[in-house]
């Protein structure tokens, strides 16, 4: 067997560039490209093999570590974990930058391959610049912070390390059970180490994502339960687009005349108008999706991990049996729930062929589709425009994007309020229009994941809706979308604080406190002009004093040649009252302010009856 002397870093590259996977029926490079920030821990040993590379292995320069791995996150999503991205950072603040994107990777279940740069394996030169240093343990770097947030970890300190590590990070992350992000920890001086590597180690190897079928009795009893229920309902999560179900969903669907609701995740699994959907479930859901899962006696919630935003913090479906179909058993067993572990669009097949013959009730399926005609009516109000002599709300907002654009744009969202409100609101025409970070709720997500979704879908309109808060969290991105020509268009919503978290801090009895800009202990009230600095990052941009100058400003943005920003003011204390489901926010059981004795003599009288839809 031959060998090739390259350096690990060298090696590295060309491992990863040789690696393919079917998407759609034709032959790719599982891994799209390569972001890199470049620093003393990695320029010298994986930046010369990046170089040398091309395109065979695209490398990108980003402004941020954290926010790079955002787009490299969005990109995995929006291609429904068939592709991949890898970042590299160098050693210190670069790796640990990373941290917060891993875990909103480990927490979404996305892949992801982490390179950063470690200290020396020899320790010869310690401490390098950039070394953190354990008093008590010599082996902990900066690094070691990503072991809790990555699904696989391994310190590259031997060349000879990434014949079995590289392989098992990329089968970590194409494992639907295992999905998550992969950390490389790359020591500087290994990098640059040279080794005869078995040439056979960089053949072009296509990997194909498996599917886990379901067990015959779990999916018998699953359709025994149905048949047997009066009101069934069925959830569908992420997991249902990861899987390609979604016509397998909508199969089974229109069979059974089972109704389906949708987590984040799951938005778009169905069409928001299809006869069986009911929209979003939860704290942020229609009042037709809740309505129907505090009463259902059967729920099937298929791909998804039932956090609490989606069960309503266990108080939404209080008498239902609950079956949970998901390709991770530790997901499947969460909640009592009776699991049937396997592949989503494999269960959907197996159940319809099980259950043909049966019918939903057509007295309940009567009941829902009123439910939703009256929630849509809802939707229609919410969205509907505002006089121009008051702020908009976010949902109004929301509907001028939604009749600005056209079916096929694609809404990208993360944290605070309009989460929930585009949960709510946003209308889903197909499976891939809606992207929202919301396992994490990670501030700063919006702008970077753009991009990553942009990379995904260069030939679609990506829209991003962002509050001033997160945008002046992390908005550097902007300015990398302009430099790579993958035009955005930016939706900011100005509500001069965190809306969101005042509401909430309000709601629990708590005083105006640190959340909105007037409320904080500041010196000055900044009047921040939003425009003029999305205008110093590159981009286009423009101040809508209105709904109807934000429609004829978005009308400019879908015509102009690269990242446009299009701010406009909104009311921080609006929020849609229609739908939505209580949520177990703690709230101090002593206080000297009565407003929160109040809020907790109301906290404590839901613990203990639980929550009524009324």
């Amino acid at each position: 067997m031959g060998t090739i002397r390259l350096t690990a870093a060298q090696a590295t590259v060309r491992w990863l560039a040789a690696q393919q996977v079917r998407v759609d029926g034709a032959e790719v490079p599982y891994f799209a490209g390569v972001w890199a920030i470049f620093g003393h821990g990695n320029v010298a040993g994986l930046g010369e093999a990046l170089q040398a590379a091309g395109e065979a292995l695209p490398t990108w320069r980003a402004h941020n570590e954290q926010g790079m791995a955002h787009a490299a996150i969005a990109y995995a999503k929006q291609m429904r974990r068939q592709r991949a991205m890898v970042c590299t950072t160098s050693i210190g603040p670069g790796a640990t930058n990373l941290a917060t994107a891993a875990a909103l990777a480990h927490v979404n279940r996305l892949p992801v391959l982490l390179l950063p740069g470690d200290v020396y394996a020899s320790h010869r030169p310690d401490p390098v610049l950039q070394q953190l240093e354990d008093f008590a343990d010599a082996a902990i770097t900066a690094n070691d912070c990503l072991r809790p947030v990555s699904r696989y970890f391994a310190r590259i300190a031997d060349p000879r390390r990434i014949l079995e590590a590289l392989p098992q990070a990329l089968a970590t992350m194409l494992d639907p059970a295992t999905c998550g992000p992969a950390t490389l920890a790359f020591c500087q001086d290994t990098q640059a180490e040279a080794f005869d590597y078995p040439a056979a180690f960089f053949a072009r190897r296509v990997w194909h994502a498996s599917r886990v079928p379901a067990d015959a009795a779990a999916i018998d009893a699953l359709a025994a339960a149905l048949r047997q229920s009066r009101r069934p309902l069925l959830i569908a999560g992420g997991g249902v687009h990861y899987g390609g179900a979604q016509d397998a969903l909508a199969a089974l669907a229109e069979a059974t005349g089972l109704c389906v609701a949708e987590t984040q995740a799951g938005k778009g699994a169905l069409a928001w108008d299809h006869p069986q959907a009911l929209g979003a479930i939860g704290v942020t859901g229609s009042a037709a999706a809740n309505a129907a899962a505090h009463v259902a006696d059967v729920i099937v919630a298929a791909g998804t991990r039932l956090q609490d935003f989606t069960t309503g913090s266990r108080s939404l479906f209080p008498d239902g049996r609950l079956f949970q179909v998901n390709v991770q058993p530790f997901d499947a067993r969460k909640h009592g729930a009776h699991a049937v572990v396997g592949d989503a669009r494999e269960v959907f097949e197996a159940l319809a062929a099980r259950l043909a013959g049966w019918r939903v009730p057509a007295a309940v399926a009567a009941a829902d589709r009123a439910a939703m005609q009256a929630w849509n009516a809802a939707v229609s109000t919410a969205t509907a425009g505002a006089p121009s002599t008051r702020l908009p709300s976010d949902a109004q907002v929301i509907g001028a994007v939604q009749r600005a654009l056209n079916d096929d744009a694609i809404v990208v969202c993360a944290a605070g309020g309009l989460p929930g409100e585009l949960h709510k609101l946003w209308r889903t025409s197909r499976p891939d229009g809606y992207h929202a970070e919301y396992g994490y709720s990670c501030m700063g997500y919006e702008i970077a994941g753009g991009l990553g979704v942009k990379f995904a879908a260069p030939e679609r309109e990506v829209v991003v809706m962002v509050g001033d808060g997160s945008y002046l969290m992390m908005n550097s991105e902007l300015a990398t979308s302009v430099m790579l020509g993958r035009k955005l268009i930016v939706v900011l919503l100005d509500n001069r604080g965190f809306g969101c978290i005042h509401r909430l801090q309000r709601a629990t009895g708590g005083a105006a406190f640190n959340n909105l800009l007037v409320d904080t202990r500041h010196a000055t009230l900044p009047e921040i002009d939003f425009a003029a600095h999305a205008r110093s990052l590159g981009a286009l941009a423009e101040k809508a004093a209105t709904l109807g100058e934000l429609e004829t400003a978005l009308a400019r943005a879908r015509a102009a040649d690269r990242s446009y920003v299009v701010v406009v003011d909104t009311d921080p204390l609006k929020a849609t009252e229609a739908g939505g489901w209580w949520w177990d926010v703690a709230v101090p059981e002593v206080s000297a302010r009565p407003e929160v004795g109040a809020a907790r003599r109301a906290y404590e009288t839901k613990l203990r009856k639980g929550v009524d839809p009324a």
